[in-house]
């Protein structure tokens, strides 16, 4: 789904694991300072971020983009909140859908697109344990059915 204007920074491997992705979102961000700068060289992770709605607003929270080396004193907080920028009508429809039982929004990665830097969320229901047993069982068949292909 990557467009060649776009290119990967990072991305949250662990979400596809512990959640079932319903529904995918692009929004942008909202950065300061010398953030882009430390994403240019790669320094973000995602694996403990998510997003909440409050205000009518958008927030990613726990995302991690590392301190740029070559800062100066005025360098960014790496775990900053950061607002994520959507239509109105699409938080009114995340926010219905967030107040549902079991619905999380979680940032499955970030990517530059003609030179923005844009994040993908995605409405996310937990997996349960069996649920997360079951996707390791279908991965390991996938891997054995390619290695015999090969």
């Amino acid at each position: 789904m990557q467009n060649k204007n776009e290119k990967n920074i990072t991305s949250n491997r662990k979400a596809f694991y512990e959640y079932f992705i319903e529904q995918k979102l692009e929004a942008g961000i909202v950065l300061v300072g010398t953030e882009v700068k430390a994403l240019r060289s790669g320094k973000a992770n995602l694996v403990d971020a998510y997003a909440s709605i409050k205000d009518s607003e958008v927030w990613m929270v726990n995302a991690h983009i590392g301190v740029y080396e070559h800062g100066n004193i005025n360098n960014h907080d790496p775990l900053r909140r950061r607002k994520l920028l959507l239509k109105r009508s699409e938080i009114k429809k995340l926010e219905n859908k967030v107040k549902q039982k079991g619905y999380s929004l979680i940032p499955l990665r970030l990517y530059f697109s003609n030179g923005k830097v844009k994040v993908e969320i995605g409405l996310a229901r937990g997996k349960k344990s069996y649920d997360k047993r079951e996707s390791i069982k279908q991965k390991d068949a996938k891997r054995d059915l390619d290695r015999s292909l090969k």
